[in-house]
């Protein structure tokens, strides 16, 4: 999801937070036993969209293997869509099942006992005008344009209210299915452009056609995503640093080929980026698209939403840095968040605060320090220090958003700068690649085996054992917590005093550099205690002269004895 800080919270506090843990238009949190009962193996998506009506129709089938006994499977869909039947499918037979609705539960009864270990598979069959999104992406549905010929231009965004908003699944993020099947029928000429591999185009023979697309490795439902327009498609591909080559699509708009093209070898260039520094790209068995949207932006699996207007400004309040850092942020989650997934929206720093470091690190391959540092002071902006960028407890979507926001994009950000100060480049970029890959092997699969969850523990566990530190405190105070530490400077004659104010009494060692009078010194503070040492008596001094510290100020008398 992205960041536009100010209209996310105009969008997110208008809701209080007691009315988003029950809100159908939120997603995940503590799983209930009963979808906790099974585990989604493979989902097939079959859908007609009628731009005409805004109207949607399919059947949406779910097979799960099941975890502990059950007698009901539990799945998600919204109260705008109507469901017509479910069935049971057992062997090419079908079976009507009965079946309830709660709120935006769909609860259906297997009519017996599935056991352990069995398979089971329910087809729903549903319809309706789905939810038109009121502020996408950040507050999601169906979004429906046209384009400047009047052609429509359709897209779905619903990371933070799940999938359930246009098809029937189990909208929690710690299940992914290991492959799934999507056939979307549309009018001539539209064309579909959505996750996994193209298999075919039929005719149907009546004016429309259907898109049938295969995912052939895990997927996070939040991330199937639709895109129908008379789109351009713009093709390349890209060698991969395992020698592979796979396809790279970009679905742009008629009227926008030109810039497309333009924009296409830096989509290329940032592929490139990602894989010298995190790995190979992790779907190339299927391929890396990109579909120009009406609305901001999505991270899609292999088909993320670009909808900066080509403008490489438009995520970052105007500001050019040299690149296009929506595509670039994008990007960045088809390894921090597609193939790595937080098992729970408590962790989502795991996906934004990495993705937004990410823009920081190639804004230095471009520019060098100064503009790597100018990128990351930029990220302080509006950090809120309210509620911790990763709570112990579990957290839907909305959430995690209302409580913190913009918090674990930039914060989140700042948090791996300041670790990069504290264990080092090499030890911080090979902590960040292990927590996609964790084993080097896996780099080379492109069988799904890669896919992955992970936590802040297992971040905190990664980064300590490449850096032979014990790193507890420092996830303690930055992640655990919401407040910074205050730094504390004092000069008495020719002795500097150095030490660190910290919330709660915490824990925090955190080592400082000092500058005197041209070189720079690194004062070791003890836990709970202060560093001294001896500058000359008309010496220049400053602390943390780099930045380098995600501190909340520096409380110093720095200036010499008269």
């Amino acid at each position: 999801m992205k960041r536009s800080l100010p209209l996310l919270l105009l969008s997110l506090v208008a809701t209080p937070v007691a009315a988003r843990q029950v809100d159908i238009y939120d997603s995940g949190g503590p799983i209930s036993p009963e979808q906790a009962s099974f585990d989604v193996t493979f989902y097939d998506l079959a859908i007609t969209v009628d731009p005409e009506t805004r109207t949607i129709e399919g059947t949406g089938t779910t097979v799960a293997r099941i975890v502990n006994p059950t007698a009901t499977i539990v799945l998600d869909l919204d109260t705008l869509l109507t469901v017509s039947e479910v069935v049971s499918v057992q062997e090419g037979n079908a079976r009507a099942l009965t079946w309830n609705r709660q709120a935006g539960k769909l609860r259906i009864d297997l009519g017996r006992t599935a056991g352990a270990g069995e398979t089971v598979t329910v087809r729903v069959a549903y319809g309706g005008a789905p939810r038109v999104a009121p502020y996408p992406p950040w507050d999601g549905g169906f979004v429906w344009r046209t384009t400047q010929s009047g052609d429509p231009w359709i897209a779905t965004a619903n990371q933070g209210e799940g999938p359930d908003v246009w098809w029937p699944a189990k909208d929690h993020v710690s299940d992914k299915p290991d492959s799934m099947a999507i056939h979307v029928t549309v009018p001539e000429p539209l064309v579909v452009a959505t996750n996994g591999r193209l298999r075919n185009v039929v005719d149907n023979g009546n004016g429309a056609r259907t898109y049938n697309w295969f995912v052939s490795t895990p997927i996070s439902a939040y991330n199937v995503a639709l895109n129908i327009a008379p789109y351009v498609v713009l093709e390349a591909e890209h060698q991969s640093v395992t020698g592979e080559r796979f396809p790279v699509v970009f679905y742009v708009l008629p009227e926008d080929e030109a810039r497309g093209r333009e924009l296409l070898p830096e989509i290329l260039e940032h592929l490139a980026f990602f894989e010298e520094y995190f790995g190979p790209y992790p779907f190339r068995a299927d391929k890396y698209g990109v579909a120009q949207t009406p609305h901001l932006g999505m991270e899609h699996q292999t088909i993320i939403a670009y909808g900066a207007n080509f403008n490489p400004g438009a995520m970052t309040g105007g500001r050019n840095w040299g690149f296009d850092a929506l595509h670039h942020h994008e990007l960045a989650h088809e390894w921090f968040g597609n193939v790595m997934t937080n098992a729970d929206w408590k962790d989502m720093w795991l996906h934004e605060g990495f993705g937004t470091y990410t823009q920081a690190l190639y804004a230095e391959r471009l520019g060098g320090e100064e503009l790597y540092r100018a990128y990351m002071a930029d990220q302080r902006r509006g950090m809120a220090n309210r509620y911790p960028v990763a709570p112990r407890e579990s957290r839907t979507s909305g959430q995690i958003y209302f409580d913190a926001g913009g918090d674990i994009y930039g914060k989140g950000a700042w948090v791996l700068h300041t670790l990069r100060y504290l264990i080092g480049d090499n030890a911080l970029l090979l902590a960040m690649r292990r927590l996609v890959y964790p084993d080097a092997a896996l780099e080379r699969v492109t069988n799904g085996s890669h896919v992955h969850f992970a936590t802040t523990d297992d971040f905190q566990r990664i980064a300590e054992e490449i850096s032979g530190r014990d790193l507890g405190w420092f996830f303690e105070v930055y992640v655990r917590q919401p407040e910074l530490p205050r730094l504390v400077a004092e000069r008495n004659g020719t002795t500097l005093r150095i030490g660190w104010e910290v919330p709660g009494g915490l824990p925090f060692p955190m080592p400082v550099e000092v500058f005197i009078d041209g070189d720079i010194r690194k004062a070791e503070v003890p836990a709970g205690g202060f560093a001294t040492m001896e500058v000359p008596e008309n010496a220049a001094v400053a602390v943390d002269p780099n930045d380098w510290i995600l501190k909340a100020s520096t409380s110093s008398n720095l200036v010499p004895s008269s």
